[in-house]
């Protein structure tokens, strides 16, 4: 088709309007509530939630909790163990508490417990998992070595900015909150502001002072040496998306890999929204064959 070629505005006016008319019905339509077949599959699926069209992988939704006036937004992956029908040892693996919104393209990945409170907003494209690769051999490739899991907890009334990532072992307290593009690899305590790769804490709430600049001192959950004024580290820090030890011993380990937790590339819905060890695996997970 040529450049040159225009759609008239008396053609272009009216097929805009239905095609906005149609997106919105689509997104209505799609969208996944506890009064749905599909909604009916998760272990727990609160009154007044809504997973928003179109949604990402979701698969295993039996080991999935989610609690009442919740919403999760478009394209978020939504996932128990590494496929679907896999048979896993906890349940829940993932519970989502009352009134909290996840916001769109991210991505919850459990394998052994993940828990999200109440109240809790993310913005878009947060990553939590609690399964992590390791790198303990140094001759064996990195994807064939038995990744670690460990609980993750987000405490209610806790907000994660755009892009945070969680990994396994995080323990975010309650009304935390964890600024765009940090990953948070430890733990945060309650009441706390933490930025930076690794996320470290660089404001708290301390009563009969109100908020107070923490500038990365040890015991404000930062380490001693090798931070900033702001609260990041120079130097000696973990690799982001990696353990220290590449496997602590106190994690448990098994044989697989991330999962397919790619999402779908259909509309979405103009009311997207933005803005709670051991083994998680049995004997009947899949099975790597290796050349």
């Amino acid at each position: 088709m040529g450049s040159d070629w225009r759609v008239p505005p008396w053609v272009r006016r009216p097929a805009a309007a239905v095609i906005d008319a149609s997106w919105r019905w689509v997104g209505r339509l799609g969208a996944i509530g506890p009064d749905d077949r599909r909604g009916r599959r998760f272990g727990a699926f609160g009154e007044g939630s809504v997973i928003a069209f179109p949604p990402g992988a979701i698969y295993n939704e039996r080991w999935i909790r989610i609690g009442a006036h919740t919403m999760i937004g478009p394209h978020v992956s939504l996932t128990a163990g590494m496929a679907p029908g896999q048979e896993m040892v906890s349940d829940p693996v993932v519970r989502i508490g009352d009134r909290t919104l996840i916001g769109q393209g991210s991505y919850i990945v459990g394998h052994f417990c993940i828990e999200i409170g109440d109240d809790v907003q993310t913005g878009p494209y947060v990553y939590i998992t609690d399964q992590n690769h390791t790198y303990a051999d140094p001759d064996l490739p990195i994807g064939r070595q038995w990744p670690v899991e460990s609980k993750v907890t987000v405490g209610s009334g806790s907000w994660l900015g755009a892009g945070v990532i969680v990994l396994p072992g995080a323990r975010i307290g309650r009304n935390v909150a964890v600024g765009a593009g940090s990953v948070v690899v430890d733990e945060v305590p309650d009441h706390c502001v933490a930025v930076g790769v690794p996320a470290q804490v660089v404001k708290r709430y301390v009563a009969g002072e109100g908020w107070v600049a923490t500038h990365g001192r040890a015991g404000a959950g930062t380490t001693e040496a090798g931070t900033t004024e702001a609260g990041t580290t120079e130097a000696g820090t973990t690799e982001a998306g990696t353990t220290e030890a590449g496997a602590p011993p106190a994690d448990r380990r098994h044989n697989d890999t991330n999962g397919p937790n790619g999402t779908t590339e259909s509309p979405a819905v103009d009311a997207a929204v933005s803005p709670d060890a051991r083994r998680s695996t049995s004997s009947k997970r899949p099975t790597r064959e290796t050349t």
